[in-house]
């Protein structure tokens, strides 16, 4: 239903706007409460974490406190170069212009036209020029426009937000696959070492059974071992290479292109000096993923708002001032200025079901938003405590497995010692090496876990990001 009201008279211009204000204020009392839905979201937290480390957070370039030149100049490329993050940038650009579109569909329109030709009428013939302004604007009564103008902002601060996420995550990824390398490059270099050891100790065997001091069998199992352990060597080239592929594709560059820069990775395992520590709160202010996913409630609640506004009147008034003659002097004249003001009202009354299904619909994006940030504070805890467990743990097993390693050392040597005198059988000593084998691969595994632990820390905590676009 609508209603055009236009200006005929001067009593009729003064009478149109009590009209419709007498209209408007009719409809108004059909507006519906404000709904419950605008509740703050506020999910249960703990008052602190189970565990938390000595140390401050390490804001920033939380990468530099590993002490590796090399993994800092490797991340900051990352965050200029990779294509995820571009495309991120992209979707904030496109979510800019979207929120200005809709800010400028709240404003007045004025727009100009001109036109010119020739009009038959029977036998005669005559020309037209015209020339003039139009000027059209929808007051938002039931906010409507600004709903959508505040979904629109909403949804920029979430691409914001989801850049900066974006942007934290490429940090994090960089520094858990150039960690991994190392740690793999760590593997092999005791791999490569241990073989060598075996390969000595396999000529031991040999000579040892030419003198006849020992038999053919501890030969074969000294070649086994030492076979067995360069077996090792080709797997672990395979994930290095793998590993090196996947941190180049981080940082834009194509596989197998980074061999030169990594050759310059310091040999001292990995150790990180500032532990984060915190409390959920702090989670919930530094993680930009969680304000993505708030300001995408926020945005699919003005949404809502939005659809509700549309089931009610809309207003929209528009006028014209233009210029006609048959000549171009003659626009010159005061006949030929033509004005034109008009007022209408559309207001559905019957659409099938259409506009309450579409409030229906935008009421469970709602739902859902809510229920996937409520999911991602629990998964943001769960990464928190995961880590902070790993951290813990993880710093008990290095220094066992250091002093495990110390030992099969020491007693991989005695056995080789008292191998040559005679003093042990072969066995004893097959077994020294082996067990000094597994405590350095676990050492260096468990070494390489616990940076890792502590990468996803900081990354769980938010931390190594600035704000760049994430307010409207």
């Amino acid at each position: 239903m609508s209603y055009n009201l236009p200006v005929t008279s001067r009593h009729r211009y003064r009478l149109a706007p009590l009209a419709l204000a007498a209209l408007l204020g009719a409809c108004a009392s059909t507006l519906p409460p404000t709904p419950a839905d605008r509740a703050q979201i506020a999910p249960t937290l703990p008052a602190g974490w189970s565990r938390a480390p000595a140390g401050a957070v390490h804001d920033g370039d939380w990468w530099a406190g590993f002490g590796d030149p090399l993994l800092l100049a490797l991340v900051d490329e990352a965050l200029a170069t990779n294509l995820d993050l571009a495309s991120a940038r992209a979707n904030v650009e496109r979510a800019r212009a979207q929120r200005d579109l809709a800010d400028a569909g709240r404003l007045p329109q004025l727009g100009s036209s001109a036109s010119g030709g020739r009009v038959r009428s029977g036998e005669n013939y005559s020309r037209q020029l015209s020339a003039g302004l139009d000027a059209s604007w929808e007051p938002d009564f039931f906010g409507a426009n600004a709903s959508t103008a505040t979904a629109a902002a909403a949804d920029f601060a979430a691409a914001g937000a989801t850049l900066q996420a974006t942007r934290l995550a490429v940090a994090a990824e960089t520094a858990i696959a150039y960690l991994q390398w190392r740690g793999t490059r760590e593997q092999y270099a005791i791999a490569r070492e241990s073989a060598a050891s075996q390969a000595q100790t396999l000529q031991l065997v040999q000579w040892r059974v030419q003198a006849g001091l020992a038999s053919a069998v501890d030969a074969e199992q000294a070649r086994a071992s030492l076979e067995q352990t360069r077996a090792q060597l080709p797997a672990l080239q395979t994930t290095l290479q793998q590993t090196e592929n996947a941190l180049a594709i981080l940082l834009g560059r194509a596989p197998a292109t980074l061999g030169e820069r990594l050759a310059t990775a310091p040999e001292a395992a990995p150790s990180l000096q500032a532990l984060p520590a915190g409390v959920p709160a702090d989670l919930l202010r530094r993680r930009p993923d969680l304000l993505a996913a708030e300001w995408t409630v926020a945005s699919a609640l003005a949404t809502l708002d939005a659809r509700r506004a549309d089931r009610l009147p809309d207003l929209s008034l528009s006028g014209s001032l233009a210029l006609r003659a048959a000549t171009w002097s003659g626009l010159g004249g005061a006949g030929a200025v033509a004005a034109s003001v008009l007022a209408g009202i559309s207001w559905p009354v019957f659409d099938g079901g259409a506009a309450r299904a579409r409030v229906e619909a935008q009421q469970a994006t709602l739902d859902a938003a809510r229920a996937s940030y409520r999911a991602a504070v629990l998964a943001a805890l769960g990464d928190v405590e995961d880590n902070l467990v790993a951290l813990d743990r993880g710093g008990e097993r290095v220094a066992a497995l250091e002093r495990a390693a110390e030992a099969a050392a020491n007693a991989a040597e005695l056995a080789r010692a008292r191998y040559r005198s005679g003093l042990i059988d072969f066995g004893t000593l097959l077994d020294a090496e082996r067990s000094l084998l597994s405590a350095r691969s676990s050492l260096a595994g468990a070494r390489t876990d616990l940076a890792l632990a502590g990468v996803r820390l900081y990354k769980g905590l938010g931390g190594g990001w600035t704000a760049e676009a994430t307010r409207p």
